[in-house]
């Protein structure tokens, strides 16, 4: 099992890339940059590219609202090039209120954008000829009267020839039409507050009919996913750092009706405590609704405690199909993150 990490993006972020280097010396295989609405994440991934000679380097996670999918196919093998072949590019479609609040974009048809933007991606890569494509979401070239189109556009191929002919395509999905197309299409998956014991309950059908339809060339589906690390004899205590960004994913991450988080606490089976975190973080007690997230989602998304115990947890991510462990170092006395990190990499061999 390989280790992932996201780079923290709510401090110094020039810090947080230069340390990459160091703990790519500590094992790490892969870093996930994310992008929210502050910095972009391909900047970032640039300049990691530039301070590091092994480590993988994902966009974790960018919307396929965003960016148009022949933009998103250049920047990624831009990245792959700089990289020299080590760029993941990490989709997701976030939610009506940043698509639509933050970019002005409709939020339409979620599921079709991505695959379709897949589809494309990989038709610029392969580079075989100029891209046409008729989707439900996506036309190439754009025909004339559509969306204010002139008729005028020209069928084209990429420039220059990407690094590798294809670049991993990951899609972070929750819900079970989005998890059935990962499945079927992506080269890997990023779920969020993974739950190893109740992954098969939750998602297991939607993951076994997406791979029916699969692709045989593609492999098999990728999974990154984990949560808090620490190891120690009181490490347990660290994953109470959990209950905030909890917290903020169920009652914050999205409207009333429309959180995806919220409605994969319900289907974990806590739905009475995920409308009581809801319900107290939309009237303003943030810690109330911290307070509110049960003990046991805590234990589950996460790798607190002795180290037998952290092993037992990183068997049973490995059983549940995760290919890559991703995790948040949280050194307790005496530890660094880089030695957290070393010492995960062997409870992982």
């Amino acid at each position: 099992m390989r280790i992932s990490m996201q780079l923290r993006y709510d401090g110094d972020i020039v810090a947080a890339a230069e340390q990459v280097a160091e703990l790519e010396r500590a094992g790490l295989d892969l870093i996930w940059v994310p992008e929210a609405y502050g910095h972009d994440a391909p900047s970032f991934m640039g300049f990691i590219a530039a301070r590091t000679r092994r480590v993988e380097i994902g966009s974790g996670i960018m919307s396929v609202y965003t960016r148009t999918p022949a933009l998103l196919a250049m920047t990624a093998a831009g990245v792959d090039a700089l990289s020299g072949g080590r760029c993941h590019l990490g989709l997701g479609t976030s939610g009506p209120r940043v698509v639509e609040g933050l970019h002005g974009v409709p939020y339409r048809e979620p599921v079709a954008r991505t695959r379709e933007t897949i589809a494309v991606l990989r038709a610029f890569w392969r580079r075989e000829e100029p891209v046409t494509y008729e989707g439900r979401v996506h036309r190439l070239p754009l025909p004339p009267g559509e969306g204010g189109g002139t008729g005028l556009g020209t069928a084209m191929k990429l420039l220059t020839p990407p690094v590798r002919p294809a670049v991993p395509v990951w899609v972070a999905s929750l819900g079970p039409r989005n998890v059935r197309m990962t499945a079927e299409v992506a080269d890997g998956w990023l779920p969020m507050f993974f739950d190893p014991e109740r992954c098969d309950e939750v998602w297991g059908d939607d993951l076994r009919a997406g791979a029916a339809r699969r692709d045989p060339g593609l492999g098999p589906l990728r999974i990154s996913a984990g949560g808090l690390l620490a190891i120690g004899p009181d490490a347990a205590r660290a994953r109470e750092l959990a209950r905030g960004q909890l917290a903020l994913f169920i009652g914050g991450m999205g409207a009333a009706g429309h959180n995806y988080y919220y409605d994969l606490v319900c289907r974990y089976g806590y739905r009475a405590q995920a409308e009581a975190v809801a319900r107290l973080f939309r009237a303003g007690d943030r810690a109330g609704a911290a307070a509110a997230v049960p003990a046991e989602l805590l234990e589950a998304t996460t790798l607190c405690g002795p180290e037998g115990y952290v092993k037992e947890r990183v068997a049973a991510y490995r059983a549940a199909g995760v290919t890559e462990l991703q995790v948040v170092p949280v050194p307790q006395d005496g530890q660094t993150e880089a030695g957290l990190l070393s010492r995960l990499k062997e409870l992982c061999d």
